[in-house]
């Protein structure tokens, strides 16, 4: 009877067993909506072209402070000429080089043509 008795049981279980899966419930996601896929693409576009916009904002930033920096360079160049040329200049109005490039012109001082300005 044993035997009997376990066979009754497992067919009582698997009877059991049928009945919960028949009874089971189905739970299904929600699926994701036209609209939302719609919000998500719009989403995902604008986020794309604002990191462009970002990167070619920074990128123009970036080229027009190299261009300040070059002009600067050139400035600093520029005066350091200058500032050459006028040392030059004043090197070479001296009163003794003018009378040393008259004398070799030719040019004799004459006292009685020479008149004296005051400031």
């Amino acid at each position: 009877m044993s035997m009997l008795a376990r066979k009754i049981q497992q067919q009582n279980l698997q009877q059991q067993n049928q009945q919960t899966n028949v009874q089971t419930v189905v739970v299904k996601k929600p699926k994701i909506t036209v609209g939302e896929k719609i919000l998500f693409v719009a989403f995902a576009f604008i986020m794309t072209i604002t990191a462009v916009k970002i990167i070619s904002n920074q990128y123009a930033i970036y080229e027009v402070n190299k261009d300040i920096q070059k002009m600067n360079t050139a400035i600093e160049d520029q005066y350091r000429v200058n500032n050459d040329l006028k040392v030059q200049v004043s090197e070479l109005s001296t009163y003794e080089r003018i009378w040393e490039k008259a004398s070799q012109l030719g040019l004799k001082l004459n006292e009685n043509n020479v008149k004296v300005v005051q400031k």
